[in-house]
């Protein structure tokens, strides 16, 4: 390495290491793109990227919520959905009408949590939302899934904390064991196949599974009481025939 790139190099450690003392550093721009561990910059992000760690008051917060969480959330009897529910909305959490929160969910930023009408949220389901995640109305997340809204910039010698929000649409169905990383954009209507890895955006009303994560075919739903069928006619080309692994489920 020669002096002027030392220099440079230095620069950028100082420049990095003032910018974290001065507190988060919020990202404005637009898009979906789901994010890998090799794609990560501060270019491209989704709205409402956070970069940089929590500030002292965010720290009592979540260390209070852990506190609450492994008592009051933790041993509450199986079927008191509805008192879990209201101890996320007593840090922050939006959660509509309960359908099923099991005890042993784990949730890292309750403020950070948006949670629609009718979903349910099975054993071990980790949320952790030290970005926004955002799950509507009527979805379901299988046992042991992670959501991972947070990483870090490891090209940055500094290590910044990057807080990115992850999106799972209406009607969804996470089955168990799946991974969802940082930024990822779940379209409404879609069904993830179990121990899937989602790297990537999935478009609505598709199944998909494997890792990556890709759609295999068109979903339909219909309603069992009427007939009619809800989900829209299937327009993804790409998809192809079944794959056995998606009734692989927990």
């Amino acid at each position: 390495m020669n002096a002027q790139e030392s220099q440079s190099r230095s620069d950028n450690v100082r420049a990095g290491r003032n910018s974290g003392s001065k507190g988060v550093k919020r990202v404005q721009t637009a898009g979906s793109a789901g994010l890998t561990l090799d794609s990560i910059s501060l270019k491209g992000l989704p709205q409402g990227t956070i970069v940089g760690h929590f500030r002292m008051r965010e720290k009592v917060r979540r260390l209070i919520w852990n506190m609450v969480q492994a008592t009051l959330f933790r041993f509450s009897p199986r079927r008191a959905d509805r008192w879990r529910a209201f101890l996320l909305r007593l840090f922050g959490a939006k959660v509509g009408q309960v359908e099923l929160l099991r005890n042993t969910v784990r949730v890292e930023v309750p403020w950070n949590l948006d949670i629609g009408d009718h979903v349910q949220l099975g054993d071990a389901v980790y949320l952790y939302s030290l970005g926004p995640i955002t799950i509507g109305d009527r979805s379901i997340v299988s046992q042991f899934v992670h959501v991972c809204a947070g990483t870090h910039d490891f090209e940055r010698l500094d290590f910044p904390l990057v807080r990115i929000p992850v999106h799972i649409g209406e009607d969804c169905w996470i089955a168990t064991d799946t991974y969802i990383a940082p930024g990822i954009r779940i379209g409404d209507g879609v069904v993830v196949g179990a121990r899937a890895n989602v790297v990537r955006d999935l478009p609505q009303w598709t199944v998909c599974v494997g890792s990556p994560a890709k759609p295999v075919k068109a979903r339909r739903l219909v309603d069992t009481d009427t007939g009619e069928t809800l989900s829209p006619e299937p327009d993804d080309a790409s998809a192809s025939p079944t794959d056995s692994r998606v009734g692989q489920h927990g």
